[in-house]
């Protein structure tokens, strides 16, 4: 049965006032803060993508949700990352972004970043908990072209072009590094959806990540109730991340911010905000969406465990 599926198309703002919001925002929240629109270098080379850019029909996906994690998770949605590359016509697309796993295919549940060229390469990275019993985690390659129940995911045919580039250092505030920038986009374009994907590193500092363990025996039906479910470690720089933030929903029942990271040294999952503000440091490349297309939204919603 054919995948539903809603588009709505967006007009984006020039870079140069996205640059004015992310630094207005950024310097609420960090001491030192440096905001530019810049050729995007190789992100291939940089932090390990797919494609050396973010640019060419660049389109955000939400696929799925938490709806279908809880309050009982439905461990057959599964999806096809050529499959969503082709509903959102973009063929042969480069997809970066977090999402659950294929329990199916790794035989448990986890946190994903897929970082995947459709037909060409697959540098995706999935963290799951290795030892309930003993708390630890590890993050490893994933092998697979799908995902599972939910994934929030930005699209482009990973061309160079100019993107806007973050640095932001010392955090004096208490909202994490895309929660600042993304409330600065909803104060400062209003009833404008801003939508973004990009990538960032932690290049200094530590970070409160969570990552999910084996599927809940019991329902879920709370705020609460995730987070005593979920597994929630501090993990060290350097470690990339890919995320997708909107600042407005148009009426597509969106999950409005999400990012997951992977490292080699056996850190990854997904982040909340850092936990050392005094040597925190952010970088990062980000582009704006043209259009956001909803795939397969749940018929039955609710907000719990979107943070």
């Amino acid at each position: 049965m054919p995948l539903p599926v809603k588009e709505v198309k967006l007009t984006p703002p020039p870079l140069s006032e996205v640059v004015d919001s992310f630094t207005r925002s950024l310097k609420l929240n960090f001491k030192e803060v440096d905001v530019s629109v810049v050729d995007c270098p190789d992100l291939g080379v940089w932090g390990g993508i797919a494609a050396p850019g973010l640019c060419g029909m660049s389109t955000v996906a939400d696929v799925g949700g938490v709806p279908n994690l809880i309050p009982r998770p439905k461990v057959a949605k599964e999806y096809s990352l050529p499959t969503i590359s082709q509903l959102c016509g973009v063929p042969e697309a480069v997809v970066i972004g977090p999402s659950a796993v294929a329990s199916v295919k790794v035989g448990k549940n986890a946190e994903l970043v897929n970082n995947f060229k459709v037909g060409a390469e697959n540098r995706s990275w999935f963290t799951r908990v290795t030892d309930e019993t003993q708390d630890t985690y590890l993050c490893e390659r994933y092998p697979h072209d799908s995902f599972g129940l939910l994934g929030n995911l930005y699209l482009s045919q990973g061309l160079p072009g100019p993107v806007i580039k973050v640095s932001a250092r010392i955090r004096t505030g208490h909202r994490n590094f895309i929660t600042t920038m993304n409330e600065g986009l909803a104060a400062d374009f209003g009833e404008t959806t801003v939508a973004v994907g990009g990538v960032f590193i932690l290049k200094e500092g530590k970070t409160k990540c969570h990552v999910m363990p084996g599927f809940s025996c019991t329902p879920i039906r709370s705020d609460d109730d995730v987070n005593r479910w979920l597994r929630f470690y501090e993990m060290s720089a350097p470690l990339v991340h890919t995320s997708v933030f909107v600042s407005r929903d148009p009426g597509l029942d969106l999950r409005l911010e999400h990012s997951h990271c992977f490292s080699d040294h056996g850190d990854g999952g997904h982040y909340h905000f850092d936990t050392t503000p005094d040597t925190v440091w952010y970088e990062g490349y980000f582009s704006l969406a043209e259009r956001i297309v909803r795939i397969d939204a749940p018929e039955v919603t609710h907000q719990i465990g979107r943070d």
